[in-house]
């Protein structure tokens, strides 16, 4: 036979274009539109029902940037349609861009109930079939006029509604009433799925030759001028091949419906309201016509929305989870960040993710569901175990750029040895289509083929929203058994992990620490703003709760905040979603970020000092929130500085403060200004840079050079603006040495300053270089007036310690990281994420790095005078251009510090005072609630139980990497004490002793325990 294929296939893909894919709808007819042009942010139906609409034509133009238009679409069904399927098909300007990245809207009938969205993939709304003709048609379209943002990630002010501009972005194509051939409607998707497994077949197999000789059959059983009238004998000539099995081989795929919808990202959180009740909407509808379906859905806080805004949507919801449609999955609030979320705030991601599910829908979810964050942190197995989770999902690791993660389904093992069964689909990507190619790859990329058989394959489309479309499950009924097709089951995520790890999980092998996406790590640096912003709002939140349930166990009369907290707690944890804390959404997501979390702090500060009120009566007192010990020097809040020593989660008065003791002191050789205490010697010379830190107790020098060096790099990113720094960055810089000024600004007898002042560029930054009496940290506190454009600043510190690893903090506990660049893996891990503290030492010497809010940090080993030293950097500001053309511009003020001589224990218990400052305030002087014998053993959290019983939830961790036994006691009679779940719920009673409860903690190991007092 002579070779023709790619006749055939040019022949099928025109008739396909031109002739097939056109007839799917036999008759149109135009529908009579008018308009309600809404003024300022979206409104809710009622006031669209009651609304003034003004006569609107096809071809005109509508829609301003980011705003919302209401159009009625009214006509009548022809009686010549009688017993055919009628649709209306909408396009109110669909542009290239795919679904959730351009106009959508959500369709109500005429009464304000809403029906289903409409988005470019996804355009009809169901009308009557068969119809009867006559109908009368009146549906109301809420259009939403989102622009386009990311071309090329090129700047742009469509961003935010601030700088958008006026003018029209939309013109509206078309509404018309249309009759669907189902005849060739699913023609359509015969020869779509065939041509496409097609397609992915080696030529010398068989199969291949058999798809091209069916479909030229059906070309030629077609008439392509009546396409309607011969598309039943071109569905006949295809249907053998169609019914011909799969190999019982076949890799097995297990479907799951799915409409990853980023909270915010390229639109601000009030249209994600929207996004999701669009899909919700959508799917619920498609449930109705295809019952096989099964939605897997997270991010419960999409859920709260969508109950709250559309109540009738969410009815239905809750009935689809009943009737199995729809799975609730991810355990989580939101689709968080995994490397920035401080260590109880996700804990509460989880516990208030399964406590919605299980309190609004009856399900106890199973899996962690992380699709799109970047990174994972090595904390997530252990908090997952102790949730009750079983099963980790996520596909984002495929994006890495130099390295292969070796397997899909294995056991991912946190810092504290706890293991979860973990898979990644090898289809990679959470949105497929069940296109051919997709489902080729995933059986092709499978990495545990041979003792693996089966994978997941989230469909839908999604990032935007938009879910599961007729289209797919159509594909999926003949992908269920086909033959050189993977099997296509659709199911719930749960029956695919239950299933894989009986299957699997005695051989899956295992993966030890961190899953760090070799790829967006400037994504722990952009929009410093909003770190900062979820930094201190972590820290109050856990300083109220503390001094709330404080108060609470002390008066019974003092009503805690249930409420407030819980709601603060809620937009803290939606703030830490993965496209707002990492600093990769519009302009608008992170401008309304700032002032959210500037109402968040000063309504916690209001509930703190409300709640040390209600300790009592007493003097001015200072507060401790932290589980250690402080001796500080403080502001006694007149502008006298005091030092003071407070122990762990008390309290201590000022009139008990230390006299000044061994001092700080300053003084002037030549062009150096020397700092000293008891424990350090710090130099700043002419040019502000420390010049030497010497360990007074060790009589040695830190530095191996000059330190708190700000250096400025230009930062191109090759496509990520915002979320990446690529390794390019480093092959140039500026070391800014040059100084406005440097004087001497604070001299004793409790802290000395030495004031630097630097401008480049068009930026300044001022910084105040402390020495406290009694302290063992040099602080640098910094204000920025940041400028610059599409420029990375750093602080070095070459340090001169022989460090082959560092110490980062996680979440209740700390990894290490090679310094070198040995492998590929540790050369990728060229920046990486640290919470509060790094630590680099070498046997018997360590130092830390401190921070109150920067997250991005690199480690080298460099030589310096012949010394091989170890270089810490901090990642201070990015200023990139996309999304935000404005991202970082503005005053910035943080502080970082460094700690000499450090143990894992120092840097621990500094870099929680750094962030937790000492609140000076009229109290009595109080016993702590609770107390630990043990340094390793941290308290990571104080409140009252989420079930309002009053009993007192302790949280807390080793956090050294050792084993610890440790006492906790109490400052309150104890009538029950019971070791529960991180969701509160009691695992089994706790060891008591006559000093307290005992504790037995391996490395790492969280605790929760609950207290009920007598």
């Amino acid at each position: 036979m002579h070779d023709d294929r790619l006749l055939v296939e040019g022949r099928l893909e025109r008739a396909l274009r031109q002739f097939i894919r056109p007839a799917q709808y036999a008759h149109r007819v135009p529908l009579t539109l008018s308009v309600w042009h809404a003024p300022g942010e979206p409104v809710a139906v009622s006031a669209a029902l009651e609304a003034v609409y003004e006569p609107f034509a096809t071809g005109a133009e509508w829609g301003s940037p980011w705003s919302t238009s209401w159009f009625r679409l009214q006509g009548r069904v022809p009686d010549q349609w009688r017993g055919r399927r009628v649709e209306v098909v909408v396009d109110p300007g669909f542009t290239g861009d795919g679904p959730g990245f351009q106009a959508e809207g959500l369709v109500y009938d005429a009464s304000g109930v809403p029906l289903k969205g409409v988005h470019p993939r996804n355009r009809h709304i169901p009308v009557a079939s068969p119809a009867r003709g006559g109908e009368p048609v009146h549906f109301l379209l809420e259009a939403a006029a989102n622009p386009a943002v990311l071309h090329d990630f090129m700047p742009t002010p469509l961003g935010d509604v601030l700088t958008a501009g006026t003018g029209p972005i939309y013109r509206f194509a078309s509404a018309d009433l249309a009759v669907l051939d189902e005849d060739v409607w699913r023609l359509t998707l015969d020869i779509e799925v065939l041509s496409e497994l097609m397609a992915e077949l080696d030529a010398g197999r068989p199969r291949r030759h058999e798809i091209l000789r069916a479909l030229e059959d059906m070309l030629d059983a077609l008439d392509l001028h009546d396409v309607p009238g011969t598309a039943a004998a071109g569905r006949a000539a295809l249907a053998g091949v169609l019914a011909k099995p799969a190999h019982a081989s076949a890799h097995r795929v297990s479907a799951a419906g799915h409409a990853h919808i980023d909270s915010a990202w390229l639109w601000p959180l009030r249209e994600t309201v929207r996004k999701a009740s669009r899909t919700f909407a959508n799917v619920t509808a498609l449930a109705k016509e295809y019952p096989e379906l099964v939605f897997a859905c997270s991010q419960a806080q999409q859920y709260a929305w969508v109950k709250e805004h559309q109540p009738l949507i969410w009815e239905r919801v809750k009935e689809a989870v009943v009737d199995g449609t729809w799975a609730p999955v991810g355990s989580m609030w939101v689709e968080s960040d995994a490397n920035m979320p401080g260590g109880e705030a996700l804990a509460r991601q989880i516990t208030h993710g399964m406590r919605f599910f299980r309190e609004e829908l009856g399900v106890e979810t199973e899996e962690i569901w992380l699709p799109d964050s970047f990174g994972y942190t090595a904390a997530f197995p252990q908090l997952a175990k102790l949730a009750g989770v079983r099963w980790f999902l996520t596909q984002k690791l495929s994006w890495n750029q130099s390295n292969k993660m070796p397997h899909h389904t294995f056991w991912w093992e946190g810092i504290d040895g706890t293991r979860v069964f973990t898979h990644f689909p090898p289809v990679d990507t959470y949105n497929s289509q069940f296109h051919g190619a997709e489902l080729a790859h995933a059986e092709r990329n499978f990495a545990d083929k041979g003792r693996a058989s089966r994978s997941l394959v989230p469909f839908g489309w999604g990032d935007g929203g938009g879910g599961p479309t007729r289209e797919m499950m159509e594909r999926a009924r003949r992908l269920r058994s086909l033959e050189g097709s993977p099997r296509v089951e659709i199911e719930k995520p749960s029956a695919f992990f239950a299933a894989a790890e009986e299957e699997y999980g005695a051989r899956a092998p295992v993966w030890s620490g961190e899953l760090y996406l070799e790829l967006h790590r400037a994504t722990y640096t952009t929009q410093a703003a909003t770190k900062r912003g979820n930094r201190r709002s972590e820290h109050a939140l856990r300083e109220a709760e503390l001094w709330c349930t404080a108060a609470a166990v002390r008066d019974a009369a003092y009503l805690y905040p249930y409420e407030a907290l819980d709601r603060l707690w809620k937009t803290v944890l939606l703030h830490q979603f993965h496209d707002i804390l990492p600093g990769s959404s519009i302009a608008w997501v992170h401008r309304e970020a700032r002032e959210t979390y500037a109402r968040v702090l000063a309504e916690l500060e209001e509930i703190t000092a409300s709640a040390v009120r209600s300790l009592g009566a007493g003097g001015p007192a200072v507060l401790n929130a932290s589980p250690y010990a402080r001796d500080e020097v403080v502001d006694s809040g007149d502008g006298a500085l005091v030092r003071v020593d407070v122990p762990a989660l008390g309290t201590r008065s000022l009139e008990d403060a230390r006299g000044p003791g061994p001092g700080a002191v300053a003084h002037t050789t030549g062009d150096t200004i020397l700092l000293t205490n008891e424990h350090l010697s710090v130099a700043v010379d002419a040019a502000g840079l420390l010049t030497s830190v010497r360990d007074l107790a060790a009589d040695r020098e830190v530095l191996a050079a000059p330190g708190n060096l700000l250096q400025l790099h230009p930062d191109h990113p090759t496509q990520y603006d915002a979320w990446d720094l690529d390794r390019h960055y480093r092959h140039r810089h500026t070391d800014l040495t040059d100084a406005d000024s440097v004087e001497l600004v604070e001299d004793g007898p409790l802290r000395v300053t030495v004031r630097v002042v630097r401008s480049f560029g068009a930026s300044r930054i001022t910084q105040e270089i402390r020495l406290a009496a009694g302290s063992r940290r040099v602080d640098v506190v910094t204000d920025v007036e940041w400028r610059e454009s599409e420029k990375v600043l750093k602080a070095a510190f070459p340090l001169d310690v022989h460090a082959e690893r560092a110490a980062a903090e996680i979440q209740f506990g700390h990894v290490h990281r090679p310094t070198h660049a040995n492998t590929g893996w540790d050369a990728a891990r060229y920046e990486i994420c640290a919470h509060r503290w790094l630590r680099v030492a070498e046997e018997g010497y360590g130092i830390a790095l401190l921070n109150d809010s920067t997250y991005g940090h690199d480690v080298t080993r460099v030589e310096h005078g012949g010394t091989l030293g170890t270089t810490v950097r901090l990642t201070l500001l990015r200023a990139p251009h996309s999304p935000d053309p404005e991202t970082d511009r503005g005053t910035h003020r943080f502080t970082y510090a460094l700690l000499p001589g450090a143990g894992t224990g120092d840097a621990v218990a500094e870099g929680i005072a750094l962030n937790l400052p000492l609140r000076v305030a009229a109290a009595p002087v109080l016993a702590p609630l609770v107390s630990v014998d043990h340094p390793a053993v941290t308290v990571e959290s104080v409140k009252l139980a989420d079930d309002r019983s009053g009993d007192v939830i302790v949280r807390l961790y080793e956090s050294r990497g050792g084993r610890a036994a440790a006492t906790l006691g109490t400052s309150f009679p104890v009538a029950r004490a019971q070791v529960t779940d991180l969701l509160e719920r009691p695992l089994n009673e706790a060891d008591t002793g006559e000093a307290g409860l005992t504790l037995a903690l391996r490395p790492f190991q969280i605790v929760t325990l609950r207290l009920r007092p007598a």
